[in-house]
């Protein structure tokens, strides 16, 4: 039971990160709070301590130790020259709000100087607003010196001893995440082999939301590979074993869902949550296959839990023969040709598995192999062989006011500087309340309809935790430390939802400065309503900034993305296609993982029309199924990369040039649907036909089922040409025979 809890939390928090780092902000804190008390601190530079605490420790983005330290060094004199700076203009509000304005300019537009320039401009932005909070003046700055240095230390000594973070161990983490979600997700399968009418929504349910979550680890995984493995040939290892684990496990639920009798269009979008659930009925075997079945999954869920490592004894080994045994024809139980296909799929799936544990846990011992474990080891040797690093091109990078930071700084410091004349309306001690708000919607936003979405959340989060604030008040009373235990809970429900929900973490975060005001005896109802006056203004502000000074619509940016989207998905269409038909073998898993950054930016964009409370009804119908479409594309093109990958090395496929012909149709309408998106360009059609079977040709005569790459990768570039075509509507596309 300890296990399973344990594997369930794992694989809910991916490498622990959002507990790390909620812990690692509270420890700061903690220990801020106790140094200060014992030197006698009054409860303001307690107050500006904390806050100093959480700013150092959240600001940090990067991933080496050494850069970390070294941020963190240069991130201290420019906090204190912010303090300094609020101190000495605290009665000379015209230049207090120029510094403030320049200050926010200086944050944004450090965001181009990478993690490093995004830490210290944050740091000098967000202690000037500490200084403002607490109503620093020059009498308290050696007060303030100290509690900003004993913050800075103390985050550090959180950060490197107590709560540590290295790229190797949250790379560890994350494997296990991820072995920990790919168990679920064959836990979910199994449930879906003996889910009857009844309970087939529900588990076909279970199965696309373990599959997006494998999905999400993998590409946690892929962000973290280069800092935490020791050289690029073990990342890429990694890369291609984490890959290869996916795809098949993505391919054994398509495959289970076809065993049940489901439509061909049923399947398309298995792997989509929210899409519509077949009208299957139960798995049309007997009883005793379908008894196989489950006992098959079950193994290869056991195999992915055990460790390679510490043994496992002869009844695992043979547990792995015998599932990588169906690689084999010969070796497949009786059955449908639609089951004979899951068998099919487990077998594939155990090799992957095989794979993804020496990966992770190093070469394992083959006393125990029968040929065809033998057989499945040798292929990943070669294939971990030939692996050879890739440069990536350099891309030309906008200027000027093109540049993404530049424009967002602009923007940002218009929308600032109305956010202080309206907040100054409001209340001349709490205007900087717009400031902040007006600044935070800009963060990790692109468009005017993601300001608006994250204003809104920022505002709904604002006023849930104003009531919240009213009730902590109320609990903690006049007990400072009770008061203090209460802040760092909220903290740390703050930075570990902040992932999940942003109008959770700023209702949290109100929450936690309505206990604040109490410590400093400035709280009450009247600045709570204030509160969510001057984030009303400051969202208001954000968003009217962003809808007049070098706007960026929602349309013009999803466009963008809708493109480079497609770019993508035909470089790896193409590249595949041709390499399964006998090209030079190429680099695609890189492409693969370039294509799900891709689609997960145009997903983040679309947002603000997939709201549930946008009135455009029709746009966000249309976005959806654009996206659905484009999540369907992009599991058919990884598999087919994948697969294109193995060709060289495998002795059991072989390249089929047959294939070239077909693919050619689906790479010209990527590129049709591409040039429609591209100003000026008119005239372009997508092409139907023939299905890519028929445009194959006839099989050769004595050619096994499943002995030639054709016809392992044929679904997938049928079911690829397919979705491409089904994008031309939702995008005014014309459509014409070919």
């Amino acid at each position: 039971m300890r296990a399973r809890l344990r594997s369930r939390f794992v694989a809910f928090d991916p490498g622990l990160l959002r507990l790390a780092a909620g812990l690692r902000t509270v420890g700061s804190i903690a220990l801020t709070l106790a140094v200060l008390a014992l030197f006698g601190a009054d409860i303001t530079h307690l107050v500006a301590g904390a806050m100093a605490a959480m700013v150092s420790t959240f600001a940090i983005r990067e991933k080496q130790r050494p850069r970390q330290a070294v941020t963190l060094a240069l991130g201290l004199p420019a906090a204190l020259a912010s303090v300094t700076a609020a101190a000495l203009l605290h009665d000379h509000t015209v230049a207090s709000d120029l510094v403030f304005v320049v200050l926010i300019f200086g944050a944004v537009y450090g965001r181009r100087y990478g993690d490093r320039g995004t830490a210290v401009g944050l740091i000098a932005f967000q202690l000037y607003f500490v200084a403002l909070f607490v109503g620093a003046r020059v009498e308290d700055l050696p007060w303030l010196y100290g509690a900003v240095t004993a913050a800075v230390l103390c985050g550090a000594l959180v950060r490197f001893v107590l709560v540590p973070e290295t790229p190797s161990g949250t790379l560890d983490r994350l494997r296990e995440a991820f072995r920990a979600r790919l168990a679920q997700l064959l836990a979910a399968q199994i449930d879906l082999v003996g889910a009857g009418p009844q309970d087939a929504d529900r588990g076909l349910a279970a199965v696309r939301e373990g599959t997006a979550r494998l999905h999400e680890s993998a590409l946690l995984i892929q962000g973290r590979l280069e800092e935490g493995t020791a050289d690029e040939a073990l990342a890429r290892t990694v890369q291609r074993r984490v890959a290869d684990a996916e795809i098949a496990a993505e391919r054994l639920g398509l495959l289970l869902l076809s065993a049940r009798g489901s439509e061909r269009a049923d399947t398309l979008a298995l792997h989509l949550p929210g899409a519509p659930a077949p009208s299957a009925g139960g798995l049309p075997v007997d009883e005793e296959a379908s008894t196989t079945l489950r006992r098959d999954l079950a193994a290869l869920r056991m195999l992915v839990l055990h460790p390679a490592v510490g043994g496992g004894g002869t009844g695992l080994a043979q547990v792995r023969n015998r599932l990588l045994g169906y690689r084999e024809e010969e070796r497949l139980p009786g059955g449908s040709p639609a089951v004979q296909d899951v068998f099919r799929g487990i077998g594939e799936a155990a090799r992957a598995v095989l794979g993804l544990r020496t990966a992770f846990d190093g070469p394992q011992d083959g006393a125990d192999d029968t040929p065809a474990t033998a057989r499945s080891r040798e292929e990943l040797e070669v294939e971990d062989a030939a692996i050879d690093a890739a440069e990536d091109a350099a891309e030309e990078e906008p200027t000027g006011l093109d540049r993404p930071t530049t424009r967002a700084a602009v923007q940002v410091t218009v929308g600032s500087a109305l956010a202080i004349v309206g907040g100054e309306l409001l209340s001349s001690h709490r205007w900087y309340w717009a400031v902040l708000t007006c600044w935070i919607v800009f963060l990790n936003t692109a468009s005017t309809g993601e300001i608006l979405v994250k204003g809104y959340r920022r505002l709904l989060g604002t006023v849930l935790g104003v009531l919240a604030g009213i009730v902590l008040a109320g609990i903690a009373g006049q007990h400072t430390w009770t008061a203090f235990a209460l802040v760092l809970l909220c903290v740390f429900a703050m930075f570990y939802t902040a992932p999940l929900s942003y109008t959770l973490m700023s209702f949290f975060v109100t929450a936690a400065l309505g206990l604040l005001y109490t410590l400093l005896h400035t709280y009450s109802l009247s600045v709570l309503v204030l509160r969510v006056e001057e984030t009303a203004l400051g969202a208001a502000c954000g968003v009217i900034a962003a809808a007049l000074v070098l706007p960026v619509p929602t349309d013009r940016r999803t466009d963008e993305l809708l493109a480079t989207v497609l770019r993508c998905l035909g470089e790896v269409t193409e590249r595949a296609v041709d390499q399964l038909s006998g090209g030079p073998p190429v680099d695609l898993l890189d492409r693969a993982r370039e294509l799900d950054q891709a689609l997960a930016d145009l997903r983040a964009a679309t947002q603000p029309l997939t709201h549930p409370v946008t009135p455009l009804r029709a746009r966000r119908d249309t976005a959806r199924y654009v996206v659905a479409l484009l999540e369907t594309c992009a599991y058919h093109a990884r598999s087919l990369a994948a697969t294109a990958e193995l060709l060289p090395m495998h002795p059991s496929i072989a390249a089929d040039p047959r294939l070239r012909g077909a693919g050619q149709r689906i790479v010209r309408n990527i590129g049709a649907l591409a040039g429609h998106l591209a100003a000026g360009e008119e005239g372009g059609s997508v092409e139907t036909g023939s299905s890519v079977a028929a445009l194959l040709g006839p099989q050769a005569p004595g050619a096994t089922r499943y002995g030639r790459v054709t016809d392992r990768v044929l679904r997938h570039v049928q079911r690829l040409d397919e979705s491409v075509v089904g994008l031309a509507r939702p995008l005014g596309v014309p459509v014409g025979p070919s």
